[in-house]
């Protein structure tokens, strides 16, 4: 049964989802609705969110990041599905999946946010979400509902943070601005 994370709440994965090597989180979302004359034929508004995975060491410098223009880590430990401009479409729209296990020992904290590059801020967005899942035997671990609205076009999601053979994970839920993960650095500082 996934847990429902809540701003601030934290779950050990090892205790979750014991003997877990490799996690994928799933971002999902809908094209926005536009309300046509009297309600109808309004059409739909492509929303192009973009899924971050950022690796930082002990020190807070960052080691790597996966994006949109950088599909895997160096080490090769972190994979991005790929680039998903619409939103259109069930379940995860886009997705990474990490390996734990291969990730460099000097890593002991990955964040993951999410990005509007098209500029709608999260206030228009409707049914976005990010879920954390373990790759074996695809059970939902966790989920966090992005669906509140705001002025805002970024989003710092959550943290993993090793802790010796332990990984916690953080839902962080804070609200950024800008269309890439460099835009939000300042702004992540604060959860390393």
């Amino acid at each position: 049964m996934p847990i429902s994370l809540k701003k601030g709440q934290q779950i050990s994965l090892t205790k979750e989802a014991p003997g877990l090597s490799s996690v994928r989180m799933g971002l999902g979302w809908d094209a926005i609705k536009k309300k046509g004359f009297f309600g109808f034929g309004g059409g739909s508004v492509d929303v192009d969110l973009d899924a971050n995975a950022l690796m930082f060491d002990a020190q807070g410098q960052l080691v790597d990041a996966v994006w949109f223009r950088q599909l895997q880590s160096k080490d090769g430990a972190i994979q991005h599905s790929g680039d998903n401009r619409t939103g259109a479409g069930d379940g995860d729209d886009e997705s990474i999946t990490v390996n734990l296990s291969r990730l460099p020992a000097n890593v002991t904290t990955l964040i993951f946010s999410v990005n509007n590059y098209s500029g709608q801020d999260f206030g228009q967005i409707e049914n976005a979400y990010c879920r954390l899942v373990n790759t074996q035997g695809e059970a939902e671990i966790a989920r966090y509902d992005l669906s509140a609205g705001g002025q805002h076009s970024a989003m710092i999601l959550a943290s993993l943070k090793r802790q010796g053979n332990d990984w916690t994970m953080t839902a962080i839920g804070a609200t950024s601005k800008g269309r890439t993960y460099q835009d939000n650095l300042p702004d992540i500082k604060a959860y390393l």
